[in-house]
């Protein structure tokens, strides 16, 4: 069967009609029109994940960012949680792991640029949306132009910017961007001050954001004065249903950038005045795909990789022209000294999240470890770091009949293009649903007809169409585009589709897919990876490795993410090269003891949500210090006490708890865990 393309139509870019952009002092610049990014004078598609640095200890930051790197990002974002450096009223506090200063040097010395995200409101599933409490009981509006409150702001952000002054993007450094508070959907004016006020103090960068979405409508903003950034995420563990949510629309290829769920549990349903916010004046930015899932103990999804990979090639496919990434790093939140700083019903607020466990279930987890979203999604990052520049011109043309996310037969695709070159994107992915299969698709670009491909399993793939290479016109490949390195051009095979190429001169030829398989035509190489050498392939400092099933990254040398020897292949410019880098260290085994309650909690958090539970408690024991161990029970609650102090805790949802043996080695270690009842969302 064939599939053909609505008709494409070029749109009217505008250009120097934001108050957004900047300079440094080398002369780039970095400016926004109404489609894509540009930086240098070239259109840029940046990746951006966030990392709370007061959610880690100091010592892990650049470790962890370097990681970051490794898996393609390219920009990491953050929140200065205001409950954090000023719980007691005029008491503040940068030190430690509250050093943002620091943690951004880290970036830059990680080769990461920054967007400091600056409040005054965060959320971030922080203790009253990250505002101290003492300000909670002022006797004036808060989030409003009053100025009482406006003048704490200015205290506030002041504070912040003697912290990071001379880091921003005019200065030499690394910030290139600044979001005003968040989720603030029904007053623009308040957001034009919180700009103001700062712009006024001093924080200046090219990129000036806010969130854009509120119900159908958008975020009322200062059209002109900020960028708006979207999210899409794989479920909403914030909604009060303890049912299966209906499939979700990230799944299926569309345009629309309001994602009306996100912030549902928070924000009205409707507008009055008819209001939309003018979209075709911004390109379609995010700053929350969902690289994970924070759990809340009435919801508890389950993430996949594919889970986050295909939400992630849906919206690039939809026209994202900045991939941001919601949380890419997890945390664990701090024990404050009137409270624990996370947010729970008793604040306020509609949700239980646990004390200090912000894991996320996100690429890099809450302890360092990698997960499958981070191999996966490192394919997209490849590929829009080396052609971003290609790609983020390209508008976003739907299919010629409309599949939306009920529709589990049909094929989902897309493609970005400029009218004559471009690619296609296929999802055959729909988290919770299974899709049936789809023989001898014969995709029609207008411009370029493909090879017909049986699409079968769980697959989401990019084909380029078109694509200059050096010169050399690919008409058409079937294979996804990972990167390039000088004249060597590396794709992967999709599972179940047989890497095809051809070019306009009529050449054509079959890959074999292994990283050992070159192929030459007219002076470039190709070479086709399987998938699982591209789920292990990283650009790192210019140069393309393959590990043996490693996870790697790069601080200076090559490191592997967890113990163990790894073999890595790197590639020389004419062919990989084998290398060896060991960790070699003994993996720790946990031995679990039953006990009596040995203690009562000096910080007794709860364990008994929304109903009575029997407590059962283990004494733990790490045999080494080194690698990964797991708690294997089910449990509603569990938290680990170190001489009484809570160190760790998760609600279960179906995944065995990892924890660093590190953490209990040696220690007076005790696991408590609370029955599990039959009162959440679970999907396992």
């Amino acid at each position: 069967m064939e599939y053909k393309f609505k008709p494409y139509m070029k749109s009217e870019i505008l250009r120097n009609h934001l108050n957004i952009g900047g300079a440094n002092p080398a002369g780039e610049r970095i400016d926004i029109n109404s489609l894509y990014l540009e930086r240098g004078g070239k259109p840029w598609l940046g990746v951006m994940g966030e990392y709370h640095f007061a959610r880690d200890n100091r010592d892990n930051w650049y470790k962890e960012l370097c990681k970051m790197k490794a898996g393609g990002i390219t920009v990491v974002a953050t929140y200065i949680f205001w409950i954090y450096h000023e719980e007691i009223e005029g008491q503040f506090n940068f030190s430690g792991d509250l050093d943002i200063r620091q943690f951004v040097l880290e970036a830059q010395r990680a080769g990461l640029d920054a967007v400091i995200r600056i409040g005054p409101w965060a959320h971030g599933e922080c203790r009253n949306g990250g505002f101290p409490d003492w300000l909670l009981n002022k006797p004036f509006e808060i989030r409003k132009n009053t100025p009482e409150y406006m003048e704490l702001v200015r205290r506030w952000y002041e504070h912040i910017y003697n912290e990071v002054k001379g880091l921003f993007y005019k200065d030499g450094g690394n910030i290139i961007g600044i979001q005003i508070e968040n989720e603030l959907v029904d007053d623009a004016e308040h957001i034009a001050a919180l700009k103001k006020l700062a712009q006024d103090i001093g924080f200046e960068a090219p990129l000036w954001t806010a969130t854009g979405w509120n119900s159908v409508y958008g975020a009322k903003l200062p059209v002109d004065d900020v960028l708006p950034v979207f999210g899409a995420y794989p479920d909403a563990p914030w909604d009060e249903s303890l049912d299966q949510l209906p499939l979700s629309v990230h799944y299926a290829f569309n345009t629309e950038r309001n994602d009306c769920a996100i912030g549902v549990d928070l924000i009205k349903s409707g507008d009055e005045d008819g209001w939309r916010l003018p979209l075709e004046r911004y390109p379609f930015v995010t700053c929350e795909l969902g690289g994970g899932m924070q759990v809340t103990h009435h919801r508890r999804p389950y993430i996949t990789g594919q889970d986050i990979y295909s939400l992630s090639l849906c919206k690039l496919g939809d026209g994202n022209n900045l991939i941001g990434y919601y949380m890419y790093k997890g945390g664990t939140n701090k024990i404050g000294k009137l409270s624990t700083l996370n947010e729970t019903r008793a604040t306020g607020y509609p949700n239980d999240y646990t004390a200090i466990s912000y894991d996320f279930q996100a690429p890099i987890s809450e302890f360092g470890e990698i997960r499958e979203q981070y191999r996966l999604t490192n394919m997209l990052h490849m590929f829009v770091n080396d052609f971003g520049d290609v790609l983020a011109p390209m508008e976003a043309v739907l299919s010629e009949k409309n599949v939306d996310e009920k529709n589990l037969t049909d094929l989902r695709y897309a493609m970005r293009t400029d009218g004559k070159s471009g690619f296609v994107f296929v999802n055959h992915y729909q988290r919770l649903a299974k899709l049936a299969d789809v023989r001898n698709a014969v995709i029609n670009t207008g411009s370029v007809v493909f090879p017909a491909i049986d699409v079968n399993g769980d697959i989401s793939f990019i084909m380029p169409f078109n694509l200059d290479m050096a010169g050399n016109i690919l008409e058409y490949a079937t294979a996804q585009l990972l990167c390039k390195v000088d004249n060597a051009y590396f794709f992967t095979a999709i599972d179940g589709i047989e890497p095809k190429f051809r070019f306009t001169d009529g050449t054509e030829f079959t890959a074999k897919p292994g990283k050992e398989n070159e192929l030459y035509h007219n002076g470039i190489k190709i070479i086709t990876l399987t998938w699982n050498e591209a789920r292990y392939a990283r650009k790192l400092n210019g140069t393309l490795y393959i590990s043996d099933g490693s996870d790697i990254y790069y601080d200076g040398t090559i490191k592997p993410a967890a113990s163990g020897e790894c073999v890595y292949y790197h590639w020389n410019g004419e062919q990989f090269i084998a290398n060896t880098t060991k960790n070699i260290k003994e993996t720790a085994l946990l031995i679990f003891e039953d006990t009596d309650e040995p203690y009562k909690p000096s910080q007794p958090y709860e364990l008994e949500i929304g109903a009575k539970r029997e407590l059962i408690w283990k004494k733990l024991k790490a045999t080494t210090p080194d690698g990964f161990v797991e708690i294997p029970f089910e449990y509603d609650c569990a938290q680990i006490y170190i001489d009484n102090i809570l160190v760790a805790d998760n609600f279960w949802y179906g995944a065995p708890w990892r924890i660093p043996a590190k953490l209990i080695y040696g220690k007076d270690a005790y696991l408590v865990m609370s029955e599990i009842k039959n009162d959440f969302y679970k999907e396992v």
